[in-house]
């Protein structure tokens, strides 16, 4: 079994601790549902905001899932590079699993898609 990393992003309309929070809940339940993660295989999880997202902790959204209570949670944020996607909450889930990279399904929402591809400024773009 191998420590796998699963890339998700996604934009949040306002500085709100409803809005941070919900946008993570649902981020965080498609990256679980495309990947068949199961909580007890989670080393850890990063997530990390652009600086004009402080209303809340996104980690406290994984808090309310089930088995979540015991996993290793880091919240910080992403480098002020000019020209960024604003807004912008990223995760970064490890997991032990048996699937290869290439079976590893990251997930994108709201805008931030442009991150997979480069296109859309900085921080993880294109990996």
């Amino acid at each position: 079994m191998l420590c796998r990393g699963i890339r998700g992003a996604t934009t949040i309309a306002t500085n709100r601790a409803e809005d941070i929070l919900e946008a993570t809940r649902e981020l965080l339940q498609k990256m679980i549902q495309a990947n068949g993660v199961v909580a007890d295989k989670v080393a850890c999880v990063l997530f990390t905001t652009t600086p004009d997202l402080n209303a809340e902790f996104p980690a406290a959204a994984a808090r309310e899932l089930p088995g979540w209570s015991g996993v290793a949670l880091l919240c910080g944020h992403e480098m002020e590079v000019p020209g960024s996607l604003p807004r912008c909450l990223r995760i970064l889930m490890l997991v032990n699993t048996e699937k290869g990279a290439d079976e590893i399904e990251h997930v994108y929402l709201r805008g931030a898609e442009g991150l997979r591809s480069g296109k859309a400024g900085s921080g993880w773009a294109g990996l």
